[in-house]
């Protein structure tokens, strides 16, 4: 469980990196079990997505405890003994090849059981993101190598698999996350449809939803919406992070302040580096709230 914890506090912060510049930024609710809220209730692409990457930070945490030997039972992958070849030829497996498959397993054990014992079109769909988070992990596997011989040429080569950064599974899902098909339920009960004829089928790799997401603009305690009040945009910027999109219209605040940076940084022999600390005024731009019978709707 302690595993399990870091995992969490690992996925919520790639959640929350990853989504930095939209309107919904992945926030957490303190003393709230659900972590997120209502927002969890909706069947939304952001719950998608964070089935996905909830249960993708379940095998990467998990994964990597049986390589550094904190959990009892798993260790290295077992499977990876003998001799093997790859497109540079032939090298003996060594080291610790990281154990992604106790980490799948144990993920879908332990992250699915709560969706199996209800079988409805959420759970259904709840089932589907885990496994392309847990998958999304063994995609970014790596084989990595060490080379022995004369003057290191590498005439031998001991290898092992190692998991990416977690950063590539947070890139990997934001995409998909981008590219989420809304799907229906089929007639019985097993599988989805899409919601769109023109789109294509989804697939084991995509996100599934069933709802529109809200627009996040304002607090809705409903669907679980904090709204954007008070939020830092640019002014320049024409993407999600941009005043115009972030602040949905409203408008923004304009704070002049004062930061105190690092700056004209040498190295002294031996062996220290000194800075000069530089003060640098810049804008800060922040999102107006709503007009408070706007807000009151919403509530």
């Amino acid at each position: 469980m302690q595993s399990v914890g870091e995992g969490a506090k690992e996925w919520i912060r790639e959640c929350q990196h990853q989504f930095r510049h939209h309107r919904w930024n992945c926030s957490t609710l303190d003393r709230d079990h659900t972590v997120f809220g209502r927002v969890m209730l909706r069947s939304s692409r952001e719950a998608a997505f964070v089935y996905a990457i909830s249960s993708a930070g379940v095998v990467y945490a998990i994964t990597r405890a049986c390589s550094q030997g904190d959990l009892k039972v798993c260790s290295c992958d077992p499977l990876k003994r003998g001799r093997s070849k790859d497109e540079r030829g032939e090298f003996d497996w060594g080291g610790c090849s990281d154990n992604i498959n106790y980490g799948i397993r144990f993920a879908k054990a332990f992250v699915d059981a709560k969706e199996k014992k209800v079988k409805d079109a959420r759970a259904l769909m709840n089932l589907h993101n885990n496994r392309c988070g847990r998958m999304a992990v063994k995609r970014f596997l790596k084989l990595e190598c060490k080379c022995h011989g004369v003057s290191g040429s590498c005439t031998l080569r001991t290898c092992w698999l190692a998991m990416s950064d977690f950063r590539k599974t947070g890139d990997y899902l934001r995409k998909k996350y981008n590219g989420a098909i809304q799907v229906t339920m089929n007639q019985d009960g097993t599988g989805f449809t899409v919601a769109n004829k023109n789109f294509r089928k989804p697939t084991k790799t995509d996100l599934v939803y069933f709802e529109n997401s809200p627009d996040y603009c304002v607090m809705d305690k409903s669907a679980g919406s904090l709204g954007t009040a008070g939020r830092v945009c640019s002014k320049v910027s024409r993407g999600t992070d941009g005043c115009e999109v972030m602040c949905c219209g409203r408008g923004y605040d304009t704070t002049r302040v004062t930061r105190v940076t690092k700056c004209e940084c040498k190295f002294h022999w031996c062996c220290a580096v000194r800075c000069k600390e530089c003060e640098d005024t810049v804008d800060v731009h922040t999102c107006k709230a709503p007009k408070r019978a706007e807000w009151l709707d919403q509530t």
